[in-house]
């Protein structure tokens, strides 16, 4: 299995639908019914989850009129921010086929689907045309794509120029191997974390040039212990990670927070402008 078949194959779990509205349910929210703030615990699938994206967002300054690419959308819950908070409409790709029609389907309950739509696809051949964005996003991908210099440079052809695109991915930052298995993959075949300096050197030679880059490690952290301590408060809410990431979700998000914890990643947000 090559590797985009093999990560695809990491996220899919063949029941993820009906998994999440069981849920929700036992949640306490309509199915039927969502808001954004229904989900804010489950579909924002990054470190610093709903607050990282907010910020974001706010750094990236887009407005209504524009028409933004989430690059890996996973379930939605980036894109669906972005139109509702500020007004864009919004197209998301991801590589697994069943985080489109899980994404699709919340949006629809979300009463967003006039606003943001999804496409299943690779990040490395984005099937768009040139030119044909007006900003983009990547929440949490890169951690998955060996060849960051390709993945870039699609990024930057579909965009036009002097378009904004927000990277948000987790960084290597200290000396020491990875614990796995991590949110994103079950061992070192599907991962590729690098330091900042690498994806500084991809951007620019697909040309870009960064207008801001800042860590949220002491976001993620804080975030990370309000949640346990939530938990040990009121115990484990229907909505949390193990939607996603199934029965050994804790071993998981264990393991990347240690490692956020000793210095060896951190998330780390990139604004940076098409020229």
């Amino acid at each position: 299995m090559d590797i985009e078949g093999a990560v695809a194959s990491h996220y899919t779990q063949g029941s993820l639908e009906r998994t999440l509205f069981a849920a929700l349910e036992a949640a306490g929210k309509d199915p039927d019914h969502l808001t954004t703030g229904d989900l804010a615990g489950i579909d924002e699938f990054h470190l610093g989850w709903a607050a990282a994206t907010e910020e974001l967002a706010e750094d990236l300054g887009f407005t209504h009129a524009m028409h933004v690419l989430d690059v890996g959308s996973g379930i939605g819950g980036p894109a669906r921010h972005l139109a509702q908070a500020l007004g864009c409409s919004v197209t998301g790709i991801d590589l697994t086929a069943e985080f489109v029609t899980v994404a699709e389907a919340v949006t629809r309950r979300c009463h967003l689907s006039g606003r943001v739509s999804f496409v299943q696809g690779s990040a490395l051949a984005l099937p768009f045309e040139t030119a044909s964005f007006d900003g983009a996003t990547l929440f949490h991908v890169g951690m998955n794509i060996a060849d960051k210099d390709t993945l870039f440079r699609e990024i930057r052809r579909v965009l036009r120029p002097g378009a904004r695109f927000g990277v948000y991915d987790i960084m290597h930052q200290g000396k020491g191997d990875l614990p796995y298995p991590m949110p994103w993959a079950m061992s070192s075949a599907t991962s590729f974390v690098e330091p900042p300096s690498r994806y500084r050197q991809a951007l620019a030679q697909a040309g870009f040039s960064l207008e801001l880059e800042r860590s949220h490690r002491d976001l993620a952290l804080r975030l990370g212990r309000e949640m346990r301590e939530k938990v040990a408060r009121d115990g484990p809410s229907p909505l949390g990670p193990q939607v996603l990431m199934g029965e050994n979700a804790a071993l998981r998000i264990g393991n990347v927070m240690s490692a956020l914890a000793d210095g060896l990643i951190a998330p780390i947000e990139m604004i940076v402008r098409a020229g």
